[in-house]
């Protein structure tokens, strides 16, 4: 299995390939994140944010950087914006893990316009599907993409459209490493970026 630091290089080259894809940010923003190295995961969490605004775990991952790195201020107003992005979608559990960062920091999170509180009503009733990951609505998937663990998990928390992304993700992976999946430790390599872009926990993803 590749260090933190091995895939941090990894999702460097990924992000320098390929600027717009937004993924390639956010892996590498929660990878940093990991390794302790808050500034840098915060600067590539925004890049991620100003890429797709609407992924709300990005935003609770970014303000979460901020206050590690020290930067309380930047992260309040952070953490305020997208605490109305996840509430305006439904999406329940970063909205509550800003709310909570803000906390932290001794700030409640805001009161939400009348206009947030609509469209988050109408998400919570809609009944759409949303990707664990990227806080997009989106379609479930009829089965998991495979056996095991790791694939019930991705068929209970992650979109079609998501998945689709990191197969063409995975492609990259492949190309870019040289992978041959015929061999267990490059295969274990190809399962930890998949674990990584699809935001699997670590506990399940240490299954595959």
């Amino acid at each position: 299995m590749a260090t933190i630091e091995e895939r941090i290089a990894q999702f460097e080259n990924m992000a320098e390939a390929d600027p717009e894809n937004e993924m390639a940010h956010f892996s590498l923003g929660s990878a940093y994140l990991q390794a302790g190295r808050a500034a840098e995961a915060a600067v590539s969490l925004e890049r991620c944010t100003d890429l797709n605004r609407e992924m709300s775990k990005a935003w609770q991952l970014r303000g979460q950087a901020l206050i590690d790195a020290g930067w309380s201020d930047q992260a309040v107003a952070v953490l305020q914006e997208g605490y109305e992005i996840a509430a305006g979608k439904g999406d329940l559990l970063p909205r509550d893990a800003m709310a909570d960062l803000l906390r932290s920091i001794g700030r409640e999170p805001p009161e939400l316009s009348e206009d947030v509180e609509k469209r988050a009503q109408a998400a919570a009733s809609s009944g759409s599907f949303i990707c664990q990951q990227t806080g997009r609505p989106g379609t479930k998937m009829d089965g998991p993409p495979f056996r095991g663990a790791v694939g019930e998990w991705i068929a209970e928390h992650i979109t079609v459209e998501t998945w689709q992304e990191w197969v063409g993700q995975g492609t990259k992976v492949i190309n870019e490493l040289r992978l041959d999946l015929s061999r267990d430790e490059d295969s274990a390599t190809y399962d930890q970026h998949m674990c990584e872009f699809l935001g699997v926990p670590g506990d399940i993803a240490s299954t595959a």
